[in-house]
């Protein structure tokens, strides 16, 4: 790796050549620490992406004493706020399950499942068309990724791939066009889908 000063000098004047080089000396240090703790490939992708993007916004990062401290003190914080949010998760699907069965009543049930299933068709319809079509034969088909590459004449790596960034497009596109007791719906709707 060049003199990392030179590189972070580099990048304090946006420098995309040289950020690239950091980016592919530090990106394993920074995805492997954020799998370790989540578990997820998918979190710590997104971790690793939201860590790098800090720094390319960073105005002053050429005044960092200790670059490396400075990274894995953001990524632990990244880390942090993914847990978090995955804790926060759980307790409200917890509490939700508690009052859904206190309060059962089938015609809003089923209502909010019309909405919902809506709302997740609408996401769906907005995938790119590769990804909607690995989406639709990967989750509504059932088929697995092995599979769905042989229909599709890829590697089951780009199906892998494809579904990624696919689920990751519905979370967000779900977070942004719902309310939490919908989501936490929809998502139990993913897992019948699996099942």
């Amino acid at each position: 790796m060049k003199n990392e000063k030179a590189l972070i000098k580099s990048i304090s004047s946006k420098d995309e050549n040289e950020f690239r080089d950091l980016f592919n000396s530090y990106r394993g240090k920074v995805y492997g620490y954020a799998l370790k703790i989540l578990k997820s490939e998918t979190e710590a992708e997104d971790v690793l992406q939201d860590v790098f993007l800090k720094l390319w916004l960073h105005g002053n990062i050429g005044e960092l004493e200790n670059f490396e401290g400075y990274l894995k003190v953001t990524t632990r914080n990244h880390v942090f706020k993914v847990l978090r949010r995955q804790n926060l998760q759980c307790a409200t699907e917890s509490l939700l399950k508690v009052e859904w069965t206190e309060s059962h009543n089938e015609t809003e049930e089923s209502l909010l499942l019309n909405d919902s299933q809506v709302i997740l068709n609408e996401a769906i319809e907005h995938l790119p068309p590769r990804q909607k079509l690995v989406y639709n034969l990967c989750k509504i088909e059932g088929l697995k990724y092995e599979a769905a590459a042989k229909v599709l004449s890829i590697s089951p790596l780009t199906v892998k791939t494809h579904m990624q960034h696919s689920l990751r497009f519905l979370r967000n596109y779900l977070i942004k066009h719902t309310d939490i007791a919908v989501i936490l719906l929809i998502f139990r709707v993913f897992t019948e889908i699996n099942k």
